[in-house]
This record gives structure tokens, sequence and C-alpha cells, in this order.
């Protein structure tokens, strides 16, 4: 059980680097407009914003740590339930 615990450490690390990864990146993004990004001034158009491949590449990133993200909490819930047997 012991290599059990030290995996759950590490997906941990990974979660909560992929968390803070994952915030700092939708942040990034280009608001669409209509929405909150609005209320707080990010209706105004600018040039001074990401061209396509800068956006095109920060949307993969993003799309990859979200995958990376899901999976580790995915991996997260199956160690907890099968730590579950394990104790019975």
């Amino acid at each position: 059980m012991e290599i059990l615990n030290v995996v759950k450490i590490v997906l941990l690390v990974i979660l909560g680097i992929t968390s803070f990864l994952l915030t700092g990146l939708i942040l990034l993004h280009k608001g669409r407009g209509g929405g909150v990004s609005d209320m707080f001034g990010g209706g105004f158009t600018s040039n001074l914003g990401a061209s396509g491949v800068a956006e095109t590449n920060l949307n993969r990133i993003t799309v990859f740590i979200g995958l990376t993200w899901g999976l580790v909490i995915i991996a997260l819930g199956l160690i907890q339930r099968f730590a579950q047997f394990g104790d019975s």
C-alpha cells in the first residue's frame, strides 16, 4: 500500500499544478464578447490581442492541460475507490 500512497501524493501535486495552470490559461484567452467579461471592460476591441497562431497554440495548451486535469481527477477517484476495497 505504500506505493499507492506515493502515487496518490504525486497525483495530488499534479492536480494542484494543473489547476493553477488551467485557471491562468483560461484567463489569458480573448473574450468573445456578450458575457461577464463585458461587465468589467472586456468588451473593448483592441489590436493588442494575440495573433491567430498564438491563440491557436493557447487553445491547444489549454485543452491538453484540461484533459490532464480531468484524467488526474479520474485516477484519484479510482485510487480512492480501490483503496476502500483494500481496507475491507
